[in-house]
């Protein structure tokens, strides 16, 4: 039982050599000594698979473990349906029949018993507070990452430079990628803000790369381009969960100042996805060096607002009973509420565990067995910190309307038709309804068709289709973008 969406989460981090037994000690049938001797680390060894079903998503995950000849393990950790390979484990460890698998970096953990054929791990994976049941088999070989036809390698047809962003306000150092036209400028410039979650700057997801994707097409039609890691991921400094809305903004008016100073750059504007597009606003009220706003899925409701949409969208695209989406609706009401009435997020934490338990008790006892891992004490500990945190205290109280009624720049939203994470034709009307009584004098507000909500071409708009679909930015879209900054800011002005 998800109560919130996963959105957030995206996310946004991929031969048996058995030992001799030993002879069996006295008392011990010779199937007892098999099952009480641990196995040597090498009955590890090899390639593992299996799916991690974490509601809305379901990944396959493979592990990879290898053993040196002192009988060391390490090991890597493939995510095929994020497009991710290679992952390197931070340690990987064994204790009797006991495998640890650690992923440091990315706060993961999976811990899994060997099963007494050394066919089978069985444990749980863990993350972000969250543990969740998994079940890897030995395989040979690993399933192939999936082709991402769209992502440009080099060599690029215009000048790449690794920059690095300073936001002394805030203290921290963002890193990035410069991409500029060859040729004579003034050109106009881009910078890209990244939807919620912990983003690199190609905005990784499922295996696609929109912000590369988009970043490769703005500059080959004469724009500057600057994508940076959010703070505290890659090589940004700065502390992520800590971080707001408002941080953000504060992170990409640092970039928007750098990229304006530089001698080839004429116009800059932002150009954010999601989150970003509640970003691109509050940061144009602010500075007047952000002369454009591009909203790609930028919400026009309030964020509480947003995430009780799409919860019930994605559920209902799962099939899920109309009585349970209207179960977690209430729930997720009763849960932001307590957040408003508590703003000590000391006082709310028992608040909301108590209401999320709560909850799960009211559920038919089917739906409570079927959503039994998603609604264990880990995992509603961990919707309890989610709920509680910084960015979301922030998001479920801000209003993007009143924000919007006061940008006087050019602004051109975008919406997907198949959006289930912020849907299209509410936000389309509540974006443009306040950018209107604002009187803002060039505002552009379109839905693609059978767009989803990462501007791919898809069938139904699910989260779970992200990583099946081979497009990862629709041509459609990103002509869009490129043509409209073009038509207002030609390179030279």
């Amino acid at each position: 039982m998800t109560i919130l969406s996963t959105s957030r989460l995206r996310a946004a981090g991929r031969s048996l050599l058995l030992g001799s037994l030993m002879a069996a000690p006295l008392g011990f049938t010779s199937n007892e000594a098999a099952a009480q001797v641990p196995p040597p680390p090498a009955a590890f060894v090899g390639t593992w698979q299996g799916t991690l079903d974490a509601g809305a998503v379901k990944l396959r995950l493979v592990f990879h473990v290898a053993a040196a000849e002192d009988g060391t393990l390490s090991g890597t950790m493939d995510s095929p349906d994020q497009g991710a390979g290679g992952i390197p484990a931070s340690s990987v460890s064994a204790e009797g029949r006991t495998l640890r698998f650690a992923l440091a970096p990315l706060g993961a953990l999976f811990e899994a018993t060997l099963s007494d054929d050394g066919q089978t791990l069985e444990g749980t994976f863990s993350q972000g507070g969250a543990r969740l049941p998994l079940a890897v088999v030995r395989v040979e070989g690993a399933p192939p990452l999936p082709e991402r036809p769209q992502h440009p390698s080099p060599p690029f047809p215009y000048r790449v430079e690794e920059v690095t962003v300073r936001n002394l306000e805030a203290g921290v150092t963002l890193a990035g990628t410069l991409t500029l036209p060859q040729g004579p400028g003034p050109f106009p410039g881009a910078v890209l803000v990244s939807g919620s979650g912990p983003q690199d700057r190609d905005e990784t997801l499922m295996g696609h790369k929109p912000f590369l994707v988009l970043a490769d097409h703005l500059t080959r039609h004469g724009i500057a381009v600057l994508r940076y890691d959010d703070r505290g991921v890659a090589g940004s400094t700065g502390d992520f969960p800590s971080a707001t809305s408002e941080d953000f903004t504060s992170d990409a008016l640092a970039a928007v100042a750098h990229l304006a100073a530089h001698p080839d750059v004429g116009p800059v504007g932002i150009v954010g996805h999601s989150e970003g597009g509640l970003v691109g606003p509050l940061a144009a009220v602010r500075s007047p060096t952000v002369q454009y706003v591009v909203m790609l899925a930028g919400p026009g409701l309030p964020g509480g607002e947003i995430v009780k949409l799409q919860g019930a969208l994605i559920a209902r695209a799962e099939g899920t009973p109309e009585e349970v989406v209207a179960h977690n609706v209430r729930t997720q009401e009763r849960l932001f509420q307590a957040v408003l009435d508590h703003p000590d997020p000391e006082e709310a934490a028992p608040v909301l565990l108590a209401i999320l338990e709560g909850a799960v008790a009211e559920l038919p006892a089917e739906v409570r067995e079927a959503a039994a891992a998603s609604a264990s004490p880990e995992a509603l500990a961990a919707q309890v910190r989610q709920v509680n945190s910084p960015w979301f205290r922030f998001f479920l109280r801000h209003d993007p309307r009143p924000v919007l009624e006061q940008v006087r720049v050019p602004v051109l939203a975008l919406f997907g038709e198949l959006d289930l994470q912020v849907p299209a034709e509410v936000n389309e009307r509540e974006a443009g309804d306040a950018l209107r009584r604002g009187g803002n004098p060039d505002a552009t507000l379109r839905t693609l068709p059978r767009l989803n909500h990462l501007f791919q071409t898809a069938g139904t708009g699910s989260p779970t289709e992200y990583a099946t679909i081979t497009e990862t930015m629709s041509p459609l879209a990103l002509d869009a973008v490129s043509s409209w900054i073009r038509e207002r800011f030609p390179a030279g002005s």
